[in-house]
């Protein structure tokens, strides 16, 4: 019998049928590895089970007995949960059916996250498939996510099924005639005024919207986090001014994306919504801001050519996303005005990029140093400009 055993985890798969007459083998290789590895929470994979008869499912009870919690039986066929749930092993055990399997390959790519890759796979229909194997929590933790922004009044989408892709999995969401802001700055550059306003001004109205105290994890602390990684980067008299400027931020609880970028803004059916609902936190709205800048101006700066691999669309129209999306946000007119909060927005953003740059870049590259070399120099110089991080917004 397959067995694995980490992160203080024992999987059992059961495999082919379970019947009276290996049942006693099955039972003394199952308790072998149980007592082999005494203390460890247990699953049983049922993904190549096809039968189980009652002298299979005392063995599960035997098991189960020795447990305070209910053990998941993972992965189970539709035939095989009809027999669990005849029995009434539904109510004593965790059973859970098996995901139904999906095909990424030749599907076009939306989007792409730090936790997955967004995918179409047919004209009403998407797939975030997370990179991880063990990605269930968090998918069904991202679920919790988009809930709580749909009941703060966020329009987005919410996942309605749960898929393997390979050794992954992926929650599937509908979303006909849907394009994101990024499509459409590809597909209409001649509209990106309308555009960037559209998308500025909808994310004005995503913070906007609070959320209870407690249901979300604080935007302010997550920076002060990042911050911490990039000490390595910085000299500590810097770092002790910017410690002191985002602690002086009070905490808010408005509703923050966490990476608020054009790939992540849909446009359906005439109105916008978000998606891509994992990083979603509580906070003031320069936690979110600042992905703009580390988006269309920060991974620009040192790779001229990353907007076109990554996003599509021209270095200079990134630029002008970035130029153009502060006087929208603000609804402002006011260079002097423009430039201070362009300001602040890019402190934040540059602790977020060498965060970011440390996590996915190559340390051995010159690319790294430049992006390490310039961003540190950009802090340094802002900060000696720069009182506060606080933004008016009336």
């Amino acid at each position: 019998m397959k067995i694995t055993a980490e992160n203080n985890k024992l999987t059992i798969f059961l495999e082919g049928r379970i019947d009276s007459v290996n049942a006693p083998q099955t039972e003394q290789e199952i308790s072998e590895a149980v007592g082999r590895y005494d203390g460890y929470d247990i699953v049983f994979d049922a993904e190549d089970l096809v039968y189980i008869s009652s002298a299979g499912l005392r063995i599960l009870l035997k098991i189960q007995k020795l447990r305070k919690d209910p053990i998941p039986v993972c992965n189970v066929s539709r035939d095989v949960y009809e027999i669990f749930d005849t029995t009434g092993f539904t109510e004593m055990l965790d059973v859970r059916k098996a995901y139904r399997r999906i095909n990424t390959d030749g599907c076009e790519i939306i989007g792409k996250g730090f936790y997955g890759t967004v995918y179409r796979i047919d004209p009403e229909t998407i797939v975030k498939v997370y990179r991880s194997p063990e990605s269930l929590s968090m998918i069904r933790n991202e679920k919790r996510l988009a809930q709580t922004a749909l009941i703060a009044g966020v329009p987005t989408a919410i996942s309605y099924d749960i898929v393997r892709v390979g050794d992954s999995y992926g929650s599937v969401f509908e979303l006909l005639n849907a394009k994101t802001f990024n499509d459409l700055l590809i597909e209409e550059p001649e509209n990106a005024d309308g555009i960037i306003k559209q998308y500025a001004q909808f994310l004005r109205m995503v913070h906007s919207q609070t959320v209870p105290s407690g249901r979300l994890e604080s935007a302010k602390q997550q920076c002060l986090g990042y911050l911490e990684k990039a000490a390595e980067y910085i000299d500590k008299d810097l770092y002790e001014r910017l410690k002191a400027m985002i602690g002086q931020i009070p905490e808010q609880h408005n509703v923050i994306h966490g990476d608020a970028q054009m790939k992540n803004v849909m446009l359906r059916d005439g109105e916008p919504m978000l998606i891509d609902m994992d990083t979603l936190t509580e906070g003031a709205p320069i936690f979110d801001l600042q992905s703009v800048y580390v988006t269309y101006s920060a991974f620009g700066e040192d790779e001229p050519d990353h907007s076109m691999k990554f996003l599509g669309i021209s270095k200079e129209l990134t630029e002008k996303v970035w130029e153009d999306f502060i006087r929208y946000y603000f609804d402002t007119e006011d260079e002097k005005r423009i430039s201070e909060l362009r300001d602040k927005i890019t402190i934040v953003g540059c602790i977020r990029f060498l965060y970011l740059i440390d996590l996915i870049t190559d340390h051995d590259t010159e690319l790294f140093r430049l992006r390490v070399k310039h961003t540190a120099e950009r802090l340094a110089q802002l900060a000696d400009r720069t009182d506060d991080l606080l933004l008016e917004t009336e």
